[in-house]
């Protein structure tokens, strides 16, 4: 049996369209790397180990953060608070430290408090049919208010650090090499794996890509819409927790001045690993990819000493190549359709 037939009957079970989306990520990672490799100055400096660590590290606060906000859009809804809330949670964090308690309260507590940002999100855009644009909107600016009213107005550096959280994003161990890898490098792999379980495996993974398909169907079908949207909402709270605690290791230091923007980031990520902000598509390995490829493009960029505007440039480009792609990849089904046909 030929390759190209194998292939064809793997486009057949999975669907070309599907089979696309899921590649997508991963094509357009290939190509960047590609194209770096092509430069002699990126190719020298870009492919080390010690600069692969580097990248993973950068990519982490990112990619735990396109998790939770990959929930949310794949439902259908969006959550523009993000950064706020991971500036909060970074202030949350330093502040408990400055009160002495251990890495697991803080943790617990750090992740519990942007679960509350979410839950919050959820339970307005639930119970009050608002666009979650408008209510995750209003939110960014109440969480980096109260960031702000916590770290009263400057950053918080705790006295006594507590080293298990400092270490997560602590990549100075053998800087010349790619291992050892900081331990959040690892708790973030290990989170993509288990959520792309839960998206892909579960039958609350299949709630939320029902609601973010048709929403009115999902509930005739006897999906509890509202609730399943708070949980969801909640769940992407506790991601960009966790990802301010990260944000916390990185700087050493509570700033509620942090992470502006961050949230458009993540939602690039999310739609560059194939997510339709329209709802119903998208997956966790895709975010992931997502980021690692915009921390690529940045590392890259600073390699060769580019400006930040010629940064932003590139991403912006990747954006719109990545959501332009949903309008050619009905061509190249079709492209696939004629293939089987005549084989």
């Amino acid at each position: 049996m030929s390759l190209s037939t194998l292939f064809n009957r793997r486009i057949n079970r999975l669907g070309s369209r599907d089979f696309l989306k899921a590649i997508r990520p991963f094509v357009g990672l290939f190509v960047v790397l590609l194209l770096f490799a092509m430069d002699a100055e990126l190719r020298s400096l870009f492919f080390k180990g010690s600069n692969f660590k580097m990248i993973l590290t950068q990519t982490v606060i990112v990619a735990i953060g396109a998790m939770g906000m990959t929930l949310v859009i794949v439902s259908g809804g969006i959550d523009l608070s993000a950064g706020s809330v991971v500036a909060l949670c970074s202030v949350v964090t330093a502040k408990l430290i400055e009160q002495g308690h251990g890495f697991a309260v803080v943790l617990l507590l750090t992740v519990l408090a942007g679960g509350l940002v979410g839950l919050a999100n959820g339970g307005i855009i639930t119970a009050f049919r608002m666009m979650p644009f408008i209510v995750t909107l209003g939110m960014m600016g109440i969480a980096r208010g109260i960031s702000k009213w916590l770290a009263n107005n400057q950053t918080v550096n705790p006295e006594q650090p507590l080293e298990s959280v400092n270490s997560l994003m602590d990549n100075s161990q053998s800087p010349l090499t790619f291992s050892p890898l900081p331990d959040g490098v690892w708790l973030a792999l290990g989170l993509a794996v288990l959520m792309a379980v839960v998206l892909r495996s579960t039958v609350f993974g299949r709630y939320v890509f029902a609601i973010g398909s048709n929403e009115d169907t999902a509930r005739l079908c006897g999906i509890r819409v509202n609730f399943n949207k708070v949980v969801i909402y909640a769940l992407a709270g506790a991601f960009f927790g966790l990802a301010g605690v990260m944000q916390f290791s990185r700087l050493t230091q509570g700033d509620p001045s942090v992470a502006i923007g961050l949230e458009l980031q993540i939602i690039a990520a999310v739609v560059i690993g194939g997510a339709s902000l329209s709802g119903g598509a998208g997956s966790i390995p895709g975010s992931v990819i997502g980021a690692f490829m915009m921390a690529c493009l940045a590392n890259g960029s600073g390699i060769k000493d580019w400006p930040n505007y010629m940064q932003e440039i590139i991403i912006g480009v990747v954006i719109i190549l990545a959501v332009g792609m949903d309008k050619v990849e009905p061509f190249i089904q079709r492209l696939f359709k004629r293939q089987s046909s005549s084989n």
